[in-house]
């Protein structure tokens, strides 16, 4: 259908006026040192899923295109790769979202070879390293987003000992760095990502495209503040239980998880809110530790993954006696509160405190 005479959009979008971005081009590479595990994750978003946002189902965005060789398989070979040369050399009709996932590799530590590559170099044909297509397209993209662990902090690839030297996209292109549009890098951590945070990320930044939101707030760590400003604790369905001292020692166990490993109090990560297909699920409320995957430290700070956290104990231990006491003191309540008033009963006295001068004339 034809845009409207008055200015506003097409059927679908009649309550919002135009965006002021028309169109937006989502440039999603899983190609850096990675499992595509964050792309596969997204397939189960639901609020919003990414159908909603390229189909036009959400009122007020661009028209979305989206080229990833996962989510958009039809798009392959030589058409996938057109995508990313017609935005190198700035043939593409409306901006570009950079999506980057998986682990940025130190091309600069070996005399030949490389870690990652995605396509060719039309002119010599030989492979254009991950590292060079991120110099040619961060600096001419609308904004850029780094998608899981591996792409925000270097993840599982960066452990120690590692022969590649990689990193995140921000140690890449600097802390400091800033798109064209001003923005700085988005992290949207996780291994892998929580579905709906990064549909939801792209939804706010597709928004900020079209003028209806303001810049993007991120936390020190560049992530979403909304997203990833609570600790898995604060939402966990078992912090009543570490309250009351009262801790698992086994898998299986509906109480609190911090003495087998879990290390839901000092991490960020709403998954336990949010859970993770459809608002079911998320690690400590299916019974699963929080091994801390979507922190800057994750992997080589919080393993090994099933031993106690440091400082679980001593936490454990002080928290024991206040949640003795307080057991005992909800004890006495929980009793007084199992019990009737002692004016219902049946009888021919009325026992309640009524007496008809209480409420009658004066």
């Amino acid at each position: 259908m034809a845009e409207g005479t008055d200015g506003t959009a097409p059927y679908g979008r009649k309550t919002q006026r135009e965006p002021a971005v028309k169109e937006v081009h989502i440039l999603w590479t899983p190609d850096g040192m990675s499992c595509d595990g964050d792309t596969i994750s997204t397939t189960a978003a639901t609020l919003p899923s990414i159908e909603d946002i390229v189909m036009g189902a959400i009122p007020g965005l661009p028209k979305v295109h989206l080229h990833n060789r996962v989510l958009a398989y039809e798009q392959g070979g030589a058409d996938y790769m057109k995508i990313w040369h017609d935005a190198d050399e700035g043939r593409l009709d409306a901006p570009f979202i950079l999506v980057v996932e998986g682990s940025i590799p130190n091309e600069e530590i070996k005399a030949e070879g490389y870690w990652a590559a995605i396509g060719t170099d039309p002119r010599t044909g030989q492979p254009r390293t991950l590292n060079e297509w991120i110099d040619r397209l961060a600096p001419k993209a609308w904004a850029v987003v780094a998608a899981g662990t591996c792409a925000t902090y270097g993840g599982i690839h960066a452990m120690a000992g590692n022969p590649t030297g990689c990193m995140g996209l921000a140690d890449y292109l600097g802390w400091g760095w800033r798109s064209k549009a001003g923005l700085p890098i988005v992290n949207v951590p996780g291994c892998p990502v929580q579905p709906d945070n990064m549909t939801e990320t792209l939804l706010y930044l597709l928004y900020q495209a079209a003028g209806l939101a303001p810049m993007i707030p991120l936390d020190e760590q560049l992530r979403p503040t909304w997203l990833f400003g609570k600790t898995v604790h604060e939402g966990c369905d078992r912090a009543g239980y570490y309250e009351q001292a009262d801790f698992a020692h086994e898998y299986g166990s509906p109480k609190c998880l911090v003495k087998i490993g879990c290390w839901g109090p000092v991490v960020n990560c709403n998954v336990t809110k949010r859970g993770w297909m459809d608002g079911i699920g998320g690690c400590p409320n299916v019974g699963g530790i929080c091994i801390a995957c979507t922190m800057p430290g994750f992997p080589d700070k919080f393993m090994p993954f099933m031993d106690e956290p440091p400082g679980g104990t001593v936490s454990a231990s002080l928290v024991a006696l206040y949640g003795r006491v307080i057991r005992n003191l909800r004890a006495i309540t929980n009793n007084t509160a199992n019990k009737e008033p002692k004016w219902r009963h049946r009888g021919p006295r009325l026992t309640t405190g009524y007496h008809p001068t209480t409420y009658g004339p004066h």
